[in-house]
């Protein structure tokens, strides 16, 4: 398959004023050098705790920020520096779907004009096809061809959700980002909206990036995962991979922390995670994760981990799972010692900010 959207080293830094006469005194580093690739047709799922920079991602892929630095490329093309107008024509086919269904619907607008609009104003269709159009749309999510008289606050959660997929899907998208569309929602409306989305991506042909916290449901959906902590990609493996054989400590935590709903399996016992979230205006030198970290070393605190191939399409950022896995799967293909070096050949001996990015960028990025 070929590789419909390539994100290349993307940073996004929001600054924090101060002082009598305001001026920048820090930095938010919400995203601090991330890469992956997303092939056509196929679902990354980007997972991680709040404020770890992934829906901020989601939104500078659509546009709807530009980032510090970093490149964008969708379909061939580098999205990040291009003109209103020369932006307008690509919005067609990057789509976004929104977490609060409610909040990104125009309480003004019937049904009918929020997806009938952005077609005839892109011309997808005239205002003659619009009726028919918007059936096809209302048909295709599951509602009654009658919601498209009514206004947004007289459907319920998942309809109205069922609703900003419509949106999405008015102009044809062939990617759409999905920032924790069933978050919101009741267990039993995720499994609907879920199993939706699922079938209108074999229909249609689409490719998603699917934002979440919620493990199961991204699992379910996607095809590949990537793991986010403190501004960074730290895990990226197959989906059913990275289940059942996390590398990175933070992944590990993450899955142990879901509910599980086999009570014959809920006595496992699994060893919480320990100190602080880091802040993102203060990041520590080295590893991000390394004062919460059971298997953390000096070296951590010196050296920024890299992705690392640490297994064929399973990557990581930390020199020592290699060990700490040998006795759980007993697959790893290289030794801890051998996993640091080829880190620190990547990271190189600079510890300063300034080269954090030049580091991943030799890394390049890890393709999905």
């Amino acid at each position: 398959m070929t590789e419909q959207l390539i994100v290349e080293n993307l940073v996004k830094y929001y600054p924090v004023k101060g002082g009598i006469i305001p001026h920048t005194v820090a930095q938010i580093k919400a995203v601090d050098g991330v890469s992956f690739t997303i092939e056509g047709g196929t679902t990354l799922g980007l997972v991680g705790e709040s404020g770890c920079g992934k829906s901020t991602i989601g939104r500078q892929i659509v546009a709807l920020e530009k980032p510090t630095s970093g490149s964008i490329i969708f379909d061939g093309e580098d999205i990040t520096n291009l003109s209103s107008d020369q932006l307008q024509k690509k919005r067609t086919r990057l789509q976004m779907v929104f977490q609060d269904p409610y909040s990104s619907l125009n309480p003004r607008k019937k049904v009918f004009h929020i997806l009938a609009d952005p077609m005839i104003h892109h011309h997808i269709c005239t205002k003659e096809d619009a009726p028919a159009k918007v059936d096809e749309l209302l048909d295709m999510v599951g509602l009654h061809r009658s919601a498209k008289d009514r206004f947004p606050h007289e459907f319920s959660g998942g309809q109205r959700q069922r609703i900003g997929i419509a949106r999405a899907l008015a102009l044809n998208p062939s990617l759409i980002v999905l920032d924790e569309p069933v978050s919101a929602l009741d267990v039993s409306i995720q499994a609907q909206i879920l199993n939706l989305l699922k079938d209108l991506k074999t229909k249609l042909g689409l490719t998603y990036l699917f934002i979440g916290h919620g493990l199961g449901a991204v699992r379910y959906i996607s095809d590949r995962i990537a793991v986010m902590y403190m501004g960074k990609i730290v895990e990226m493996a197959d989906a059913d991979t990275l289940f059942s054989h996390p590398l990175h400590p933070y992944t590990k935590a993450l899955r142990d922390a879901a509910p599980v709903p086999d009570p014959t399996l809920r006595d496992a016992v699994h060893e919480a995670l320990s100190g602080e979230v880091g802040s993102v205006m203060d990041i520590p030198v080295g590893c991000r994760f390394q004062n919460r970290c059971p298997y953390a070393r000096p070296e951590c605190g010196s050296v920024e981990m890299a992705l690392i191939e640490a297994e064929p399409g399973h990557f990581v950022a930390c020199p020592y799972t290699a060990i700490n896995t040998q006795g759980v799967s007993g697959t790893s293909t290289m030794s801890g010692t051998q996993f640091m070096a080829d880190t620190q050949s990547v990271s190189g001996s600079d510890k300063s900010d300034t080269s954090n990015s030049d580091r991943q960028e030799k890394g390049g990025a890890a393709h999905v």
